[in-house]
């Protein structure tokens, strides 16, 4: 009988002990592995394409007024600017506007801020020049049309032409006489601070030549001055259609 009591105590004990070793062997294991995953959580839908991550905000675009391509936002051309006769007629003023894809050019919009009643006009005109300084494009003399509805409107070209992306200026040509408050323009008030880091051939805005009464059919940009600026004639706003 004592026999058979001891071999049972013995036998418990290590059931006992084995027991206690497996538990501690699961407890380790567990430790090792981490908690237990948490269920996944819901992330952030990703934005729209072309929303970026600032909130979702995009600035006015030209496509969502009808246009092509501008100088800038219209809503920022809120100055207007004025020069005389003797400042600005027969000068072909400049203004840059890089294209980013091809595009058919068939007007240049302009925003004429006030017009002059008794103004006498002639052989005024709009065109654009490429990067080489070669006239590609030209308006018929718009005399007429800056003497009649003070808004921004287009001034169609004589022909179309394909542009394929790349660096424009666009020209304007004045000649005549005017009350210089009357024939007005809207433009930026960056005044000569829109040439900032920028040379000739590359100004944003600038002039070139005197006595012109026609748009020539080349010009040297490596001329561009900035005399007009310097006596008030700003940068003026210009779309294209």
């Amino acid at each position: 009988m004592r026999t058979h009591t001891r071999i049972r105590t013995a036998t418990t004990g290590v059931v006992t002990a084995l027991a206690a070793l497996l538990a501690l062997t699961g407890c380790t294991g567990q430790d090792k592995a981490g908690p237990a995953a948490s269920p996944a959580t819901a992330t952030a839908p990703a934005a729209p394409a072309g929303q970026g991550g600032g909130g979702g905000f995009e600035g006015p675009r030209p496509q969502d007024q009808n246009l092509l391509a501008w100088t800038g936002d219209p809503n920022d051309a809120g100055h207007v600017t004025a020069q005389s006769t003797a400042g600005v007629g027969g000068r072909v003023t400049l203004v840059r506007i890089v294209l980013r894809e091809q595009i058919t050019w068939s007007n240049i919009w302009l925003g004429l801020a006030g017009i002059d009643p008794n103004a006498q006009l002639s052989n005024c005109y709009l065109g654009v020049y490429d990067a080489k300084g070669t006239l590609v494009g030209s308006t018929p003399d718009v005399s007429p049309q800056l003497m009649t509805d003070a808004i921004a409107k287009p001034f169609a070209l004589s022909k179309p032409f394909t542009a394929p992306p790349g660096t424009y200026f666009i020209a304007l040509l004045l000649n005549g006489n005017w009350s210089t408050n009357l024939l007005t323009l809207k433009s930026t008030g960056a005044g000569i601070s829109v040439n900032a880091g920028l040379t000739p051939p590359n100004l944003r805005y600038s002039n070139l030549l005197t006595g012109q009464t026609s748009l020539p059919a080349t010009v040297n940009l490596a001329d561009q001055s900035t005399s007009t600026i310097n006596t008030g004639w700003a940068s003026q706003w210009y779309a294209i259609s």
